[in-house]
């Protein structure tokens, strides 16, 4: 979701760090292709194809439906993917890698890839076992994940706070969703992390999406509390974003709409619509909402 934000919005987006993942619209709108080419390929459903997906980007750019291409060139993007990661095979990664560099200078891309991880957020102090994937899929690697990532996008950064000092603050992510975050599988309540800084100067937003089975839904504050990001955001003037989703099964909202979301995953494939990896997408819409609220003039 990090990546398809990132593209769609890359005239206000200015960097992505990405933990094991595939290309910008990978999926090619399929379930299928998402589960096997973009997860998990092999010889008979190899990852989409690079020179494909830079054709239909370039596509959605001319036609508007992303902003232009060209804003990613300033972009610095931060990969990671574990060796022990056999949820989104490391060669997945590495077609993410190929996609930015169509459009991202290569010395503003870094790939991490030398680190026995599952499929997890990796912290430095906090979580399983480094190699497994299990809940809560935060792993304790001895790396800081969301420190690396924020420095590379951001440049140097302050050293972290040893405990956070902010405020998690809840939102209603309703008036975000047309009042109706089931139908698009998000749910009732969001939230964003807010250090003490940021109350009385601007602040950067830095948005955190969390992963399958990682909501608040089903593993509580987790990963809002305990990803990594906080304690950097306190000494950096960092607002973080966690928006939420939530597992859906069946039809849902007046007109009526068809949401299979069982993991409780944001829409990489498509279930929320053919237009998922646009402007136009229902959670990309209703994210960007949110980073328009929190850049709201404070009365």
């Amino acid at each position: 979701m990090a990546v398809q934000f990132h593209v769609a919005h890359s005239a206000i987006v200015h960097g992505a760090g990405v933990l094991a993942a595939g290309p910008y619209y990978c999926a090619q709108g399929s379930a299928w292709t998402a589960q096997t080419n973009c997860m998990a390929p092999a010889l008979w459903a190899p990852v989409t194809a690079t020179p494909l997906i830079k054709i239909e980007t370039d596509t959605l750019a001319q036609l508007g439906a992303i902003d232009d291409t060209a804003n990613l060139r300033r972009s610095r993007v931060w990969l990671f993917s574990g060796t022990r990661d056999d949820t989104v095979l490391p060669v997945v990664v590495e077609a993410l890698a190929r996609f930015y560099r169509e459009y991202v200078p290569s010395a503003s891309i870094k790939l991490v890839h030398d680190i026995p991880a599952g499929h997890a957020m990796i912290t430095a102090d906090y979580g399983g076992t480094c190699s497994v994937t299990a809940a809560p899929y935060i792993n304790n690697c001895r790396y800081d994940a969301a420190g690396q990532l924020l420095e590379h996008i951001e440049g140097p950064l302050a050293p972290p706070a040893g405990q956070d000092s902010g405020r998690v603050v809840p939102f209603d992510q309703r008036e975000f969703a047309d009042g109706e975050p089931g139908a698009i599988s998000l749910a009732d309540t969001g939230y964003v992390y807010v250090p003490r800084s940021c109350d009385t100067k601007p602040c950067r937003v830095h948005v955190a999406f969390h992963g399958c089975k990682q909501s608040a839904q089903a593993q509580g504050l987790t990963f809002v509390r305990h990803a990594g990001y906080n304690h950097w955001a306190d000494t950096n003037n960092i607002i973080v974003l966690y928006p939420q989703t939530i597992a859906r099964y069946g039809v849902w909202g007046w007109p009526p709409r068809l949401v299979f979301n069982p993991r409780g995953c944001w829409d990489w494939w498509g279930y929320t619509g053919p237009d998922y990896h646009t402007h136009t997408a229902p959670q990309i819409h209703a994210v960007k909402a949110m980073l328009d609220r929190l850049g709201e003039k404070r009365r």
